[in-house]
């Protein structure tokens, strides 16, 4: 029997909202480490990060044409699924021997849909995918038969065959993510320029039940971790070996075991690696780890997302968020204290709401007072636990606007542009606020602060509501006089 030897190409879909960006560039975290699982396993791998480079789908096609992959793995959530489809269709246009796989937490939920509607996907992966893609890779090879690889979905003729899922990797230690496959200058922190950037996972999984989030689904409530020993090494190895000086964790819960989380920590000011690290995490950690949060700064974090999402407790009990209004407000001004930069976000936009609500919803952000705060509208992922409950009051299923920025739900006494509206009065809002008390923020802070303004006018899905701000920058052609609250932030800036 004739075998195939593959050239495999990792593919991001060519997707953009306008909303990671604005801070930098990120790697696929995910691709990475599956790419290390094929490499070890002797496969060729090459890594084509599209959405990064700004690609079109033309500029796909023609990177298709020149590398001829045979094989393309593409990952994909629920806002890039239709472009990662495209992706696929695509590659079997240049090439219709190419096998077309795709994964991620879209695909691992929504996998009949997609194989019944799009024959130009061939295999999805359920969840975690660096054993299943190696698995895959040698029946395919072989030609064998694809029913004895664990965790997949594929078309049989008309039918939709779906094997046993795989449990998850119990050790996480042994992965060894391909990074040598990074094209690292292409990825930095806006914040710091000149900065290396990489994306790390130290541990996978949630337990927490959420009723809007995919994650917990998508990990089965479970939790697991890299040691703390060899978590640091690696960010010492990319520091050392790649010039890597921020970290972002791409963890949904990275502080979920506080005895490891303190050890880590205690390994990050031994070797004092000169490295940032950005991290999202619960509130309810935060409160826990009050006496910690010195070390936390000392350790090199900088920056720490949590989510607040909603201003009252009726709000947080639908959400499912096991939290008490007073302790979102209770942690950020912890993280405030300790002079690490609090960022958070409100969700905005249910079926039950109206424009006051929202509004209220904007003063008490300021009242909360975070660094940095994000008003989104609520998503309803097809597979999530909210979706029964507001599908009656969904206005699209066009998914590339399923994405936390454009309004999905319609409610019930507002149209979809007037939520759109309120969700932007929420950042203009919020930030005019901010820049007010400008002066009264440490030096550097107000360096960071400025820098985020910059960033939102020139980099985010903000630009148009907020990107003209830039026109009122001294010596900018066509400088205008501004509206009465921008004047106001551009004067706290230190603009005017």
């Amino acid at each position: 029997m004739s075998t195939r030897i593959p050239e495999i190409m990792l593919v991001t879909p060519p997707y953009h909202a306008g909303v990671v960006e604005a801070a930098g560039s990120w790697l696929p975290c995910g691709l990475v480490y599956i790419g290390g699982s094929l490499q070890q396993a002797g496969y060729a791998v090459t890594l084509y990060d599209a959405m990064t480079k700004f690609h079109t789908l033309e500029d796909v096609r023609a990177t298709f044409r020149n590398h001829r992959p045979n094989v393309v793995m593409v990952s994909c959530i629920t806002a890039t699924v239709v472009d990662g489809m495209e992706v696929c269709r695509i590659a079997k246009e240049e090439n219709p021997e190419t096998l077309t796989v795709l994964g991620g937490a879209h695909p691992t939920f929504m996998y009949e849909q997609i194989l019944s509607e799009h024959l130009e996907v061939d295999v999805i992966i359920f969840d975690e995918g660096e054993e299943t893609s190696v698995r895959l890779m040698d029946a395919w090879s072989a030609r064998a038969d694809l029913r004895r690889v664990m965790g997949i979905a594929y078309r049989q003729g008309d039918l939709v065959v779906k094997t046993p899922r795989r449990g998850f990797i119990g050790n996480l230690d042994i992965l060894e993510p391909a990074w040598n496959l990074v094209p690292w200058k292409e990825y930095s922190y806006r914040p710091k320029p000149g900065s290396t950037l990489a994306v790390v996972s130290s541990s996978r999984g949630c337990r927490e039940h959420c009723s809007f989030c995919s994650q917990r689904l998508f990990w089965k409530e479970s939790w697991r971790a890299v040691s703390a020993e060899r978590f640091v090494g690696q960010l010492e190895a990319m520091h050392r070996h790649h010039g890597v000086d921020v970290v972002m964790l791409a963890d949904e819960i990275p502080t979920l075991d506080p005895q490891r989380w303190d050890r880590i920590l205690d390994l990050l000011i031994e070797r004092d690696l000169g490295t940032a690290i950005l991290l999202e995490t619960r509130v309810d950690d935060i409160l826990r780890d009050e006496h910690l949060l010195p070390k936390y700064r000392r350790a090199g974090i900088e920056h720490i997302y949590v989510g607040v999402e909603a201003t009252n407790q009726a709000a947080l009990d639908l959400f499912k968020k096991d939290l008490k209004v007073e302790d979102g407000k209770r942690a950020i001004e912890l993280m405030a204290a300790c002079d690490i930069i609090s960022e958070t976000s409100f969700v905005m936009g249910m079926p039950h709401e109206t424009a006051e609500d929202m509004a209220r919803t904007i003063e008490l952000a300021k009242y909360y007072n975070p660094d940095m705060a994000f008003f989104l509208a609520i998503t309803p992922w097809p597979y999530a636990d909210l979706y029964e409950g507001v599908k009656n009051h969904i206005a699209t299923d066009d998914y590339r606007k399923y994405n936390l920025v454009e309004p999905v739900i319609k409610p019930e006494s507002m149209t979809i542009d007037e939520v759109r509206q309120q969700l932007f009065n929420g950042f203009r809002d919020f930030y005019v606020n901010k820049m007010r008390g400008l002066s009264a923020m440490p030096e550097w802070k107000q360096a960071f602060m400025k820098t985020l303004m910059h960033l939102f006018m020139n980099h985010s899905y903000l630009r148009d509501q907020m990107g003209d701000l830039a026109h009122h920058l001294p010596g900018h052609p066509g400088a205008h006089p501004p509206h009465k609250e921008r004047e106001s932030l551009r004067e706290s800036v230190g603009w005017a």
